[in-house]
């Protein structure tokens, strides 16, 4: 009754295992990291591999294989056929090859299809004997033995690890977003130290002046590493990056990870707050606008959202700075972080360019989708304007509304510089513009780098709400 019941259980974990373990094999970049990620593991099957192999006698069925077609003259006829075929690419182009070239290329390509060829015929061979041998059947059967499976858990947990990810669609979406996302920040990184490093300004000469003797500039280069290669500065910020240790600044002597530490959250706070702003703001005017087009609601709707993407930041926050803080007292002229008070006005700037643009692109998408062949048919059905519009309408409109949101929220974060300017708030944003003169490249690297991480995870978690919001994209991740 034990082996009843315990045999069963080993093929019922060996089965699902060993069909994740075949499907990645089959891709070239899963493969390799399944490699890596379990070598101890590979390298056992392998050599248990290549031993069922002798055992079986795959060099002899190998070594009969090749004589045999080399006697039937496969390999002269295969030989002849690309040696006619190098021929008439050659005439072609135009060209006209050395006769060793011609003999060394013909060699090469024929032996390569020969060789698969013979690897063919030898798979049939064993196929038709019934004792094919793959390297997924080695790993099954070494895993069906509790003993062994527990031994490859040990040793190879990082790609069980891998595996569960793979198995499961939608952690496997997840997680290859979060890989381009890692690609994209340290593309980012790579592009601006090398911006910076091929500068003509001197962050030495701009600090310590006109007067500054070469001694004293040496030994600023040599403080801060400037006088040493361009790949071992290049190194330095990247493992900076990666332990969250930038150094010093070159200005002020401040630890930089401290200093964005203080500076990035209120430029991430007014963000978040204009961007949810002004999407409840947003969405109910595009939806009206889109449901009574060409109506006076539309118009209005529509000429308010295109003059709010036609004022420029820096006019409009003058101007609210004029009108409700000078002529009429009351908000804050400038921002202060224990007065809330000082916040509307500067999230008011940022938020109404994101409001005009996500009211124009709501009308648009849900114009669209109105018009479609379902929302006819569900209006047939005899559901309520209301129900057809939420449920079948806004849901399949959401898609372009949620990109550009994500859009909007990336340049809203990396663009908040003049924002900060004219309601001088000590954000990121005007304290990459302020390094930027010298330049101070500590500084400027972590601020861009670390707002490029949260545009990066923006962006992950957009391409996430499309798949909860479109359940065709869903299914594509499941056949994935």
């Amino acid at each position: 009754m034990v082996e009843y019941v315990t045999a069963p259980s080993r093929r019922g974990i060996a089965q699902p295992l060993t069909a994740v373990f075949r499907k990645m094999l089959r891709h070239p970049v899963y493969r390799y990291l399944l490699f890596l990620s379990g070598a101890p593991i590979t390298l056992i099957v392998l050599v248990c591999y290549q031993y069922r192999r002798s055992k079986l006698g795959y060099r002899t069925i190998a070594a009969e294989v090749e004589n045999e077609l080399r006697q039937s003259g496969d390999y002269e006829s295969l030989a002849a056929e690309v040696r006619q075929q190098q021929q008439r690419k050659h005439r072609f182009f135009g060209r006209q090859p050395d006769e060793k070239q011609l003999e060394r290329e013909v060699a090469h390509l024929a032996s390569l299809k020969f060789n698969a060829r013979v690897k063919e015929r030898i798979e049939r061979n064993i196929a038709e004997r019934g004792r094919k041998i793959t390297f997924e059947d080695t790993y099954r059967q070494l895993i069906e033995s509790p003993l062994l499976f527990l031994l490859s858990l040990l040793l190879g947990w990082p790609m069980y690890i891998l595996m569960g990810i793979y198995a499961n669609p939608y952690l496997k979406y997840i997680a290859e977003r979060l890989v381009m996302a890692i690609f994209v920040i340290f593309g980012v990184a790579f592009l601006v130290f090398t911006l910076l490093y091929l500068s003509p300004m001197n962050p030495a000469a701009n600090l310590l002046g006109e007067t500054a003797t070469d001694e004293q500039i040496a030994s600023f280069n040599r403080l801060y590493g400037l006088d040493q290669p361009y790949l071992v500065q290049l190194w330095d910020s990247l493992k900076g990056i990666l332990t969250f240790d930038l150094g010093k600044s070159f200005a002020g002597n401040e630890q930089v990870t401290e200093a964005i530490a203080g500076k990035f959250p209120v430029t991430l706070t007014l963000t978040v707050v204009s961007t949810l702003i002004a999407v409840l703001i947003a969405l109910p005017i595009g939806i009206i606008s889109a449901t009574r087009p060409n109506s006076f609601f539309d118009y209005t709707f529509m000429f308010i959202a295109l003059l709010g993407l036609s004022i420029p930041n820096f006019w409009q926050g003058l101007i609210f700075i004029l009108n409700f803080s000078i002529k009429q007292s009351w908000l804050p002229a400038t921002y202060n972080p224990e007065n809330w008070l000082s916040a509307v006005m500067p999230i008011v700037v940022l938020g109404t360019g994101l409001t005009a643009a996500v009211a124009r692109m709501t009308r648009s998408s849900t114009l669209e989708v109105i018009h479609e062949d379902y929302i006819t048919t569900a209006k047939a059905k005899g559901l309520s304007r209301r129900t057809v519009l939420w449920r079948h309408a806004v849901g399949n409109a959401l898609i372009p509304i949620v990109t550009v949101i994500g859009l909007q929220f990336g340049g809203m974060l990396g663009g908040a510089a003049v924002t900060e300017k004219v309601f001088n708030i000590s954000g990121i944003g005007s304290y990459i513009v302020d390094k930027q003169i010298i330049p101070d490249i500590p500084s400027i690297m972590g601020g861009v780098v670390y707002t490029a991480i949260t545009i990066s995870v923006v962006n992950v978690l957009v391409d996430l709400l499309y798949a909860f919001l479109d359940p065709r994209i869903r299914s594509k991740m499941k056949q994935y």
